[in-house]
């Protein structure tokens, strides 16, 4: 579903673009002050680039974000992982310990020593 409305919301965008870059192909002078250089550029890359600077600059903040997250689930799947196999090798010799209890209930009492000597 969310493919679905990413395409929908993204190639009208892009169709957007594609024609806004088509009709404003004339040049524009940026002045980068207070540095004495200056751009002629498309008008479409002037506006353009910074808009998809920005959406790569937010991409890659929002990556950043959550790593941390994702490393800490991946931590605490790992110290879940380790808890299963802890419980799991407790339950098998609980298992046992009740198995040998049950034996050891099933064998015959051994005689008692004489106390007549």
């Amino acid at each position: 579903m969310a493919r679905l409305v990413a395409w929908l919301i993204g190639v009208p965008l892009a169709v957007l673009a594609a024609v806004f870059a088509v009709a404003n192909r004339h040049d524009v002078r940026l002045e980068l002050w207070p540095f004495p250089w200056s751009l002629d550029l498309p008008v479409y890359l002037a506006v353009l680039g910074p808009l998809v600077a920005g959406l790569l600059a937010g991409l890659l903040l929002a990556g950043l974000s959550g790593l941390r997250t994702r490393a800490r689930v991946s931590a605490e799947r790992r110290r879940a992982e380790s808890l299963q196999r802890q419980l799991d090798t407790a339950l098998k010799d609980a298992e046992k310990a009740r198995a040998e209890a049950e034996t050891a209930k099933a064998l015959p009492k051994p005689a008692a020593p004489d106390q007549a000597a």
